[in-house]
């Protein structure tokens, strides 16, 4: 909240702006100007800045969005993984630059880019890519209203709709069927898969995991880092790269099922090497995802992306009785909420079941048919 004598305030449009002291008239009168942001504490830190330094800088009339973009990124860089820059890089170079490069910065409308997300969805995109497009877009502009004390034209900017569709799943018995496969044949890339559909890891954590990692001691399997493909933007070529996890909560450490541990045991194990490889060189998840293809196919089974794993994985402990905190850190999300949204798939017999439960508690006799389609009652 606002204290006394800081001058900021609640504006109402919603925005926050604060004043600072630049002089006095030729009256005697002190002469003010305004900074401006989202949150009373974005503010309060303009403010700061402003009395460390003195006059923010002005953002030049001839400045154009390719300047403020890559100004933007330099400015990121230290903070970000690496293959988040290149994410940013590649979106830039593919999407924003053609299309707002060449432009000033102080010309760009809202009306304007809602023009370029059209234009985009005729182009087939998804809703979401065109949401993480525009982000990047909306952050220069928000960079540059916090650098240079500008309005950002963009701050009111409605980002669309994820369209959210089913992942085709394994179901039930097609998991076991595959369980079984894995079991039946065992080779490093089963245990990895294994790894995948038991402990609900990502497809570039199975890459990235070591033996050392593995402590069949204790039962616990720690994920410490990842390996994915990312765009070089120097030599706009792709290169392969083992990083940290996907963020600070998926740096975790998770039990290990007894099979699963048996399963492990009979590996050989070298401390230093990659368990999908056995050597210092990572398995790209690219290759993975090949053989994962490869192995529903000698399993009679249909194919699904090998994400679907994780997905399978987070549905079976809920309804094993998981409460979602746990399930949340095991699957190393910052919130329950991202397990229950994204992951979490109820089928239909699932919906029968819980609906019996109320019949149930109602005394009234089941209307719903089992498996076998008969009447549960």
């Amino acid at each position: 909240m606002p204290r006394r004598g800081e001058n900021i305030y609640k504006r109402k449009d919603g925005r926050w702006e604060g004043r600072y002291s630049v002089g006095f008239r030729e009256n005697g009168k002190r002469r003010y100007r305004s900074v401006y942001g989202s949150s009373y504490q974005a503010v309060r830190e303009k403010l700061i800045r402003l009395k460390s330094t003195g006059t923010p800088p002005k953002m030049p009339q001839s400045k154009t969005v390719s300047e403020l973009l890559n100004e933007w990124l330099q400015s990121v860089r230290q903070n970000a993984k690496t293959s988040t820059i290149a994410n940013y890089d590649m979106k830039l170079r593919k999407h924003l630059l053609p299309a707002f490069g060449g432009l000033k910065c102080n010309s760009v409308s809202g009306r304007l880019v809602n023009s370029f997300m059209e234009q985009k969805h005729q182009e087939g995109l998804s809703a979401k890519y065109i949401a993480d497009i525009v982000t990047v877009l909306k952050s220069a502009f928000k960079y540059a209203a916090r650098v240079y004390s500008v309005q950002n034209p963009l701050q009111y900017v409605v980002l669309p709709n994820a369209e959210r569709t089913e992942k085709p799943l394994l179901n039930a018995q097609q998991q076991e069927t595959l369980q079984t496969y894995l079991q039946s044949n065992p080779s490093a890339t089963a245990t990895g898969i294994l790894c995948s559909m038991n402990l609900g890891l990502r497809i570039g954590e199975v890459c990235g995991l070591k033996f050392s990692d593995i402590d069949l001691q204790s039962r616990t399997l720690t994920v410490r880092r990842t390996v994915q493909r990312i765009n070089d933007s120097e030599s706009h070529h792709t290169r392969l790269i083992v990083g940290s996890p996907k963020s600070r909560s998926s740096k975790r450490v998770i039990p290990i099922p007894a099979f699963l541990v048996d399963i492990l045991q009979k590996q050989t194990i070298q401390p230093d090497a990659y368990l999908l490889s056995g050597s210092v060189q990572a398995v790209e998840p690219r290759t993975l995802q090949y053989r994962f293809r490869a192995i529903l196919k000698k399993a009679g089974l249909p194919s699904v992306n090998y994400h679907s794993l994780r997905h399978v994985f987070a549905t079976n402990c809920l309804q094993a009785g998981f409460d979602v905190k746990t399930l949340s850190e095991i699957l190393g999300h910052s919130s329950p909420e991202t397990t229950l949204n994204r992951y979490v798939h109820s089928s239909m017999e699932r919906k029968r079941q819980c609906m019996l439960l109320l019949e149930k508690k109602a005394g009234m006799p089941s209307v719903f048919p089992s498996e076998n389609g008969e009447n549960a009652a």
